[in-house]
């Protein structure tokens, strides 16, 4: 039986951010179709106190390295190496982070590699300079040393297509997991009975400002938004600033998913800021719970809702488009979200897709 290695992630269970729900998802699919591969997934044992040797049928490898900033490069370098040395058929390799060593790899293994390469990473705003030189310089090793290149969207496709002239194979992110923790009440302030949601990191390129500014002159509708307001300077000076506004609730992470699954469920619109990185999993997420969205007018968000959410580039513009929302219009927006997560944004599709690319 092939082994097939999936590296570049914290681990699971338990880790949920993108690529960890994603790898569990695999997981997932492998077990509940029998998938005739043996499933090895690499963790961080900085992140487990309890560290099982498997789980739904996948063997779990550690690395005592964290998987985050800095050290996640050595993290997958070491992932890699151990794979390798452990006579893997298969590498799939979830960020770039550890892709300068791939030249190494090809020459001393035989494992076909297969690299989702995530968004264009050395593009965001918070990179500069060498950490920006060296994520560009993973991107392309990644890029020309992966015997499949996955992008988790169009917009990441055509950029690979652009920059290397490769092809990729698009697969994006699954979001009916939301569905699986049961509903929990939101135990804080009592919930206006409408109002627009936001939920994401507190950093620039999500447009934080221009939604806050926005809402700000929209007492009609109430904001809650969700974010980590106080990991950066940014952020706490954003929720100062704003948080004296009445109808805007700056409110901090929220982790508990059956919690974010009623805030979810109860919004009158989904207001996504997201103007880097590919298919958003949160966007993709809410697209499962049948509201209108109104997201930021990248080529990004065009290609993950096809074209068929609300669309905006200024904080005027989002204020006039989300006034102008009328009760049939927010139906029919709402509807064609679910109708394409339905169709392309389930794990089962997902998982389905990765196993028929990994052979």
């Amino acid at each position: 039986m092939r082994t097939v290695a999936v590296l570049g992630t914290v681990g699971i269970p338990g880790n949920y951010g993108g690529f960890e729900t994603l790898c569990e998802n695999i997981v997932r699919y492998h077990q509940v179709n029998n998938v005739q591969v043996s499933l090895v997934v690499y963790c961080s044992a900085l992140s487990y106190s309890e560290r099982p040797t498997s789980y739904l049928r996948a063997e779990l490898r550690y690395v005592r390295l964290k998987a985050n900033g800095v050290s996640s490069i050595l993290y997958d370098i070491v992932s890699l190496l151990s794979a390798v040395r452990h006579g893997s058929d298969v590498i799939v390799l979830l960020g770039v982070s550890g892709a300068t060593v791939l030249p190494l790899i090809r020459l001393i293994s035989r494992a076909r590699i297969v690299t989702n390469i995530d968004g264009i990473e050395w593009k965001r705003e918070k990179w500069k300079g060498l950490a920006r030189w060296f994520l560009r310089l993973s991107e392309r090793m990644a890029v020309r040393f992966s015997h499949e290149v996955i992008a988790d969207n169009d917009g990441i496709a055509r950029h690979v297509s652009d920059a290397y002239g490769r092809d990729c194979q698009v697969i994006a992110y699954g979001g009916d997991h939301v569905f699986i923790a049961p509903v929990r009440p939101y135990e804080g302030e009592a919930l206006p009975l409408r109002y627009a949601l936001a939920l994401c990191r507190i950093e620039p390129e999500n447009n934080i400002a221009m939604i806050l500014e926005a809402f700000a002159h929209t007492p009609e509708m109430p904001l809650l938004f969700v974010g980590n307001w106080h990991s950066s300077l940014f952020g706490q000076a954003l929720k100062k600033r704003y948080s004296v506004v009445g109808h805007l609730r700056l409110l901090d992470p929220i982790y508990d998913a059956g919690v974010l699954r009623t805030l979810r469920g109860n919004a009158a619109l989904y207001v996504h800021g997201h103007s880097a990185g590919g298919t958003n999993p949160s966007l993709v997420e809410m697209m499962h719970f049948g509201v209108p969205i109104l997201a930021y007018d990248c080529i990004f968000n065009r290609f993950t809702t096809d074209g068929k959410a609300l669309f905006f580039k200024n904080a005027d513009e989002l204020r006039s488009t989300a006034a102008a929302l009328t009760p049939t219009a927010s139906d029919d927006v709402g509807a064609a979200m679910l109708r394409i997560a339905q169709r392309r944004y389930t794990w089962d599709v997902i998982g389905r897709e990765y196993f028929r690319v990994i052979g």
